[in-house]
């Protein structure tokens, strides 16, 4: 009751705020001047102006201009709240020692050592991609070849996209094709620590049809003895446009990697490796009309991991290596119509399927089963938008998931978005996440606990944004209040740890952006994000700081930023924390049309940091290569 008072005190309190008229957009064309174009916090195409979440896009120029084979690393830089965890230069990893952990706002970044994110969510186009049986993103498998632009959702995101949307989500928008004709794009570079990476990507678009074809090879020896990885990776996907208002598209996508762990410095491991194999495909159809748009996909996930936990030096090597294969196979639907002038009401339906098997097998070939279990969650959701007059636009939505093991979740969301005068908005966001307790949690080794709940928060969100100089120059600041309780923590209970619903979240925080082209060929941007939590976690710094700056003109493109990172804590039973000043340099140069090279250097002022306890990074490192287009 006491949420509910709030929720209406802290969205009432605004309503008598007034603005000049502008043109409702929530039947928004493919493309508009002002407001940038998302799916990720609607389903449909929409002015991000009129949503009340918070959206953050990152487009393909800022992803092929980096020259990395990861998406993770830019997403760090570019998105205010946003951090994930490094051990190295190139990969992550699986189990324990691994790195890729994700935390948005406080939420992710886990509360104990030694446990994924899970409070995070990773979609690509909208479909949830995580290990069926341990419930956590495997980040590895984000690869730049999959994406034409990835869209953060910052702030629950549950009402739309289901358990694991708590802090929000990153959508991997993939690729297409939008001139006719083929084109052929390879890059290569080569680096410190005997780095390779290279990717080869085919573009046709004839008449109706497209296609994507990628492929990608990376590794590295890595800046330790024993920590090699390596990686395969390819993405297919083919498109027809059947008429003006419908198409069909299916997809592939395969990354195979092998890592391995060379433990904490002061205490190494030997033998610690993984081969891990991902895998995604998808098939959808689309319709898009004047007043209702909407898609039905089907996708299916699957994975195969083969680990060694190797051991530390005088100890004896292990008898037994880990096995899974994991999957996870959906549909999804949603239909999108505007009944009435400056109405959009979208409804969906989405059922999950989901689970594996996992055990540990010995060199003599026995067999010992640590899970086999599956799961379903099926759900109906439903979203209402309406422009109130032209200067405000009301969002509420609801959903209904139900879980085959845990029961049956009710997920609200409020916001609004106020349209005021100089190209500015003011946003309120109400919203609810929540988490299923995984296969994992419940029934896979010591601690599990099958009478587990879903872990739940409650996200209060204020905004302001504002383009001036015809839209040279655009800023925004956001502050947030989080608080959520049933973290899912191992506990002593009885003698024995135990998974047990007791831990508790109050974050709030302050974020900022800002972006400036001084002039065509010259642009600086920076961000800032703080963030006070009282039940500190992992993953999660308390200042975040990135200020940047790009020159593109003629043949030579050039760009340097710096990222400042304070308060991180690496390890929970220390009240020490990690700071590091992060300088990072990229540039290419056209040597001739469709022919460039390019050079990147990170960490160049050889910072001594840790992200990962006891695992210290890389110093400065550099790399090149070349861009061929044709």
């Amino acid at each position: 009751m006491k949420r509910i008072l709030f929720t209406v005190l802290f969205l009432g309190g605004l309503v008598s705020l007034r603005a000049e008229e502008v043109p409702d957009s929530l039947s928004v064309q493919k493309k508009v001047t002002i407001g940038e174009v998302v799916v990720t916090g609607t389903r449909n195409e929409t002015d991000v102006r009129h949503l009340p979440m918070t959206v953050s896009v990152v487009n393909r120029e800022q992803i092929e201009h980096r020259n990395d084979p990861s998406l993770l690393p830019l997403l760090t830089e570019y998105i205010p709240g946003l951090f994930t965890t490094s051990r190295g230069l190139m990969g992550y990893g699986v189990s324990g020692g691994a790195a890729g952990g994700m935390s948005l706002r406080g939420i992710g970044g886990v509360p104990q050592e030694g446990l994924p994110t899970t409070g995070m969510l990773v979609l690509i186009d909208g479909h949830p991609q995580y290990m069926g049986l341990m419930g956590h993103p495997i980040s590895d498998a984000y690869q730049s070849l999959l994406a034409e632009r990835v869209e953060v959702l910052r702030g629950p995101a549950s009402v739309l996209y289901g358990s694991n949307a708590m802090g929000g989500v990153i959508n991997i928008v993939t690729r297409k094709m939008q001139q006719d004709g083929i084109r052929t794009h390879a890059n290569v570079g080569y680096g410190s620590y005997n780095t390779l990476q290279s990717e080869v990507t085919n573009h046709v678009r004839k008449g109706r049809f497209t296609s994507i074809v990628s492929g990608s090879y990376n590794r590295t020896d890595g800046h330790r003895k024993d920590m090699e990885f390596e990686q395969y990776g390819g993405y297919a996907k083919f498109g027809y446009e059947i008429s003006d208002a419908w198409n069909v598209w299916a997809d592939v996508n395969l990354t195979h990697f092998d890592a391995s762990n060379p433990g904490e410095i002061s205490n190494p491991l030997l033998d610690n490796d993984q081969r891990i194999t991902r895998g995604m495909t998808s098939f959808a159809l689309a319709n898009y009309y004047a007043k209702t748009s909407g898609t039905l996909s089907f996708f299916y996930n699957w994975g195969k991991h083969w680990i060694n936990d190797g051991y530390h030096l005088g100890g004896t090597p292990l008898d037994y290596r880990f096995h899974s294969r994991d999957r996870m196979l959906g549909v999804s639907w949603y239909q999108s119509v505007q009944l009435f002038e400056g109405n959009r009401l979208t409804v969906g339906f989405d059922y999950f399927h989901f689970g594996g098997e996992a055990w540990n097998k010995t060199l003599a070939g026995e067999r010992d089963t640590q899970a086999d279990k599956t799961q379903d969650d099926v759900a109906g959701y439903i979203d209402f938008r309406q422009n109130l007059g032209d200067w405000l636009t009301f969002d509420v939505g609801l959903r209904v998931d139900h879980h085959s093991q845990v029961g049956t979740e009710w997920v609200p969301q409020v916001g609004l978005s106020f349209h005021l005068p100089e190209n500015s908005e003011v946003k309120l966001m109400a919203s609810k996440g929540f988490r299923y307790p995984t296969i994992r949690e419940m029934y896979m080794f010591r601690p599990a606990n099958p009478d587990l709940k879903p872990e739940r928060l409650w996200s209060y969100e204020l905004s302001f944004a504002q383009r001036l100089l015809d839209g040279r120059l655009s800023y925004g600041v956001n502050v947030f209040y989080i608080d959520g309780e049933n973290l899912i923590m191992r506990m002593p209970i009885d003698g024995r740890p135990l998974n047990v619903n007791t831990g508790k979240i109050e974050n709030s925080g302050v974020e900022a952006q800002v972006a400036y082209r001084i002039v065509p060929a010259w642009s600086v941007d920076a961000n800032y994000s703080y963030l006070h939590m009282d039940n500190p976690v992992l993953a999660s710094p308390e200042h975040k700081l990135y200020a940047g700056t790009a020159f593109s003109k003629g043949r030579w493109n050039v760009s340097t930023g710096l990222q400042y990172v304070a308060g991180l804590y690496k390890e929970l039973d220390s009240e020490e924390t990690e700071d590091f000043l992060l300088w990072n340099v990229r540039g290419a140069f056209r040597v001739l049309d469709g022919f460039d090279v390019w050079v990147k250097g990170e960490n160049l002022l050889a910072q001594r940091y840790e992200i990962n306890a006891g695992f210290p990074m890389p110093k400065a490192t550099v790399m090149a290569g070349v861009n061929i287009k044709f």
